[in-house]
């Protein structure tokens, strides 16, 4: 048996911070998927939010660099101003237009992902004030991967996850106390060779 996802792709915005903060600290320091980050930023970013994701994880948090491995354990961060795009086995940043305004952008990520990854990818769109995920979800969906949209309820803003349960259908609708738990279950789904 092999495990059926390899690969955890998670976009957010608005309220973020919070968001991810949240999010890490409740996985283990054994889970064993890579974890993949958009969180929109200013170009002017510095490297604050890594260092916080930092503190706040069991699991080791960087910010991507082009060409890099891409392997678990561990968590990939977008960095201000480049798209974040995975290929079959490494990280690649583009500074091509602006998607929905954004660079990076969770579209690109996630439609990356769907591409390359097919049914192994797990989408987890979070908080956030505009439409940026939800192409990149119905991306995911459609090549048969895992959809996670955080309940609008729980989202600091409901905007993006809710723009996206008008136009995708999602796995799970989830609190955001309980993505954490979802992940590490589906992180030991396995399939027939």
């Amino acid at each position: 048996m092999t495990a059926r996802y390899q690969l955890v792709v998670v976009g957010t915005s608005t309220g973020g911070l919070h968001a991810l903060t949240r999010l890490l600290s409740a996985l283990p320091a054994s889970y064993r998927l890579p974890i993949v980050i958009v969180q929109h930023r200013s170009k002017d970013s510095d490297e604050r939010l890594s260092g916080l994701l930092r503190a706040a994880s069991l699991l080791p948090v960087r910010e991507a660099e082009d060409k890099e491995p891409l392997q678990g354990p561990g968590v990939y961060l977008g960095p201000p101003d480049y798209h974040l795009l995975v290929e079959p086995s490494s990280i690649a940043l583009s500074t091509e237009e602006p998607v929905t305004f954004s660079r990076p952008s969770i579209d690109v990520l996630f439609e990356s992902a769907a591409y390359f990854h097919g049914s192994s990818v797990i989408g987890v769109l979070l908080t956030g004030a505009n439409q940026d995920g939800t192409r990149g979800l119905q991306e995911i969906k459609q090549r048969g991967g895992y959809v996670i949209v955080q309940d609008p309820a729980s989202a600091e803003s409901g905007f993006m996850p809710n723009n996206a349960l008008r136009n995708v259908p999602a796995d799970r609708v989830l609190g955001l106390d309980m993505i954490a738990p979802e992940l590490v279950m589906r992180a030991t789904d396995t399939e027939a060779p």
